[in-house]
C-alpha cells in the first residue's frame, strides 16, 4: 500500500473508499447497495467514482468472472493522517494547538481515547517548546498584522 496520497480524495470518493476499506475486496454492486439509500447514487455514479479512484491509484481492480473486485491501495489510517496533515499545513502554526483542543472538545471520545490522548500529551510535554512562531507569509494571518503594528509603534517611539 502507498504511504501517503499524492493527490486528494474528494468528499464523494471518501464515501466509496470507506466502503472499500471496510469490505474489501468489494464489487461496484455492493458499494452501490451500501451507498444508494443514504447518498441516492445510481450505479453509474458509483462506477464513475471508482474509476477516478483507480486512475488516482487509490483503488486496484481485479476481474473475477463477469465482475470486478475493488481493493484499497492506500490504508484508511494513512489517508486520514494525510488529510489531517493537509489541514494543519494550511493554518498558522500558532493556531494548531487551539485547533486540536477545539477538535477534542467537539469529539465524542471513549475513556480509552482520552487515555491515549493524555499519554501522547504527556510525551509531547517533555519536548514542548516555550513558544510557537508564526510560519505564515505577511498578510496571511493576524500574527503579522500585530507584528507590523508593534514595529510601527516602535518606529513612532524612536522618532519622538
Amino acid at each position: 500500500m502507498q504511504t501517503t496520497p499524492a493527490v486528494k480524495i474528494t468528499e464523494a470518493e471518501w464515501e466509496i473508499m470507506r466502503v472499500i476499506w471496510t469490505n474489501q475486496p468489494a464489487t461496484s454492486r455492493f458499494i452501490t447497495e451500501v451507498l444508494s439509500e443514504q447518498m441516492n447514487w445510481k450505479s453509474a455514479t458509483v462506477k464513475t467514482l471508482i474509476g477516478r479512484l483507480v486512475e488516482k491509484g487509490f483503488v486496484s481492480t481485479k476481474k473475477q468472472g463477469k465482475k470486478y473486485l475493488y481493493s484499497a491501495m492506500i490504508s484508511e489510517e494513512d489517508s486520514i493522517n494525510a488529510l489531517a496533515t493537509d489541514v494543519f499545513e494550511h493554518i498558522c502554526a500558532t493556531k494548531v494547538g487551539a485547533t486540536f483542543a477545539n477538535q477534542i472538545e467537539q469529539a465524542t471520545l471513549s475513556r480509552d481515547d482520552i487515555q491515549l490522548i493524555e499519554d501522547i500529551l504527556q510525551k509531547k510535554k517533555e519536548q514542548a517548546v516555550e513558544k510557537i512562531f508564526c510560519d505564515c507569509l505577511p498578510g496571511q494571518c493576524q500574527c503579522h498584522n500585530s507584528y507590523m503594528k508593534e514595529n510601527e509603534n516602535e518606529k513612532r517611539i524612536v522618532r519622538h
